[in-house]
């Protein structure tokens, strides 16, 4: 078992990765001496775990257990309203806690959920994906509106996140892909290291050995704290974490949530990311080298045709982080350092056109 600290400024708590780790979950359950456990996790994940999980849990504590709908479409008012409704008829109080066991999608529907029941509980992470590594850590937890992804949210640090690689051995290929992405995307923004450690051990993503899930799990862990570390709530260095996702966002909501996967549309951005990158600060950066790979890994490397430019600009216009119609993107000087560039929606509608038309 690994251990990673994750200090802010708000909060300090460890990360936890390795095998056979449900005793650890009980003991830090203890040291908040919960009056009720509540399990929130999805209809996949439940078929596996959710027992498993309940009755550990159950030996210790008065727990309960609510399961959702599998999908990104759950991200959703109406299963955060269920949530808090299923919590409040159990007399749940103030002295509850909450784990979120799952992936992304549980990660943050229950984790805004517990910032907000009661004006905020304990929660711990509990996660079972690839992806989670990244969402799990740094409190930012959401749900979606149509008109945007993560647009309703709150930065609420957990109590502690525990990572049993043992949860995800059921994971299907397409989500362990996705996940990757992000174990990528946090080798460009800090680790240059642990990218060419990625190329050279893992040439597909099928039988990835233990060891080797390990190390990237806690080597994209570490960048994620540093960052978080420094800014914990998004108001300056931690934007770097959004390399790839603009353009993957936008994606995401255009063909409607669920219909892509989270990593696939953050590996067509930042293939177009870099491919910006190299055409505006550094003619050296491997983009050919990232598409081939991709390619190689079974990632799309290009947007969806049925995608007009103008509609994925329009979204991207509407993004958190744009301001006045103008688009910021993250872009690298070199791998591990990472910059930033505004355009207006002219310009990065005739960078995205050229590029799409290269594809």
């Amino acid at each position: 078992m690994e251990r990673v600290t994750i200090q802010t400024t708000s909060d300090r708590y460890d990360v936890l990765v390795g095998k056979g780790l449900i005793n650890d979950l009980i003991t830090l359950l203890e040291t908040v001496s919960p009056s009720k456990v509540l399990i929130v996790t999805d209809s996949v994940v439940d078929q596996y775990f959710g027992d498993e999980v309940l009755q550990k849990v159950s030996e210790h504590f008065h727990a309960l257990k609510y399961v959702v709908k599998s999908g990104e479409e759950s991200k959703s008012f109406e299963a955060y309203y269920d949530i808090q409704t299923f919590a409040l008829q159990n007399e749940f109080d103030r002295k509850s806690a909450l784990i979120a066991l799952g992936g992304g999608v549980i990660g943050d529907l229950a984790g805004f959920v517990a910032a907000t029941f009661m004006r905020g509980i304990p929660f711990i992470q509990v996660p079972t994906t690839l992806l989670a590594h990244d969402s799990a850590v740094g409190g930012k937890v959401a749900i979606n509106h149509p008109e945007g992804k993560n647009m309703i949210g709150a930065f609420y640090q957990p109590i502690g996140v525990i990572y049993d690689i043992n949860y995800l051995a059921t994971l299907p290929a397409d989500e362990f892909r996705s996940g990757f992405a992000e174990v990528v995307k946090h080798s460009f923004i800090r680790n240059e290291e642990l990218y060419q450690f990625l190329l050279e051990n893992v040439p597909t993503l099928e039988n990835v050995s233990d060891t080797v899930l390990q190390k990237m799990i806690i080597e994209g862990i570490k960048v994620k704290a540093e960052v978080v570390s420094e800014d914990e709530k998004e108001l300056g260095v931690r934007e770097i974490l959004n390399f790839g996702h603009t353009l993957g966002h936008a994606i995401e909501a255009e063909l409607g949530y669920g219909k892509i996967s989270h990593g696939d549309g953050v590996a067509i951005g930042m293939l177009f990311a870099l491919s910006l990158s190299k055409q505006l600060l550094n003619e050296e950066l491997p983009y050919e080298q990232l598409k081939q790979w991709f390619k190689q890994l079974g990632f799309p490397t290009k947007v969806p045709d049925e995608l007009s430019t103008e509609q994925l600009i329009n979204r991207m216009k509407r993004d958190k982080k744009s301001l006045s119609n103008k688009i910021k993107m993250i872009l690298l000087q070199s791998i591990g350092v990472t910059t930033s560039k505004v355009f207006t929606s002219d310009q990065l509608e005739s960078y995205l056109n050229e590029w799409r038309q290269e594809e």
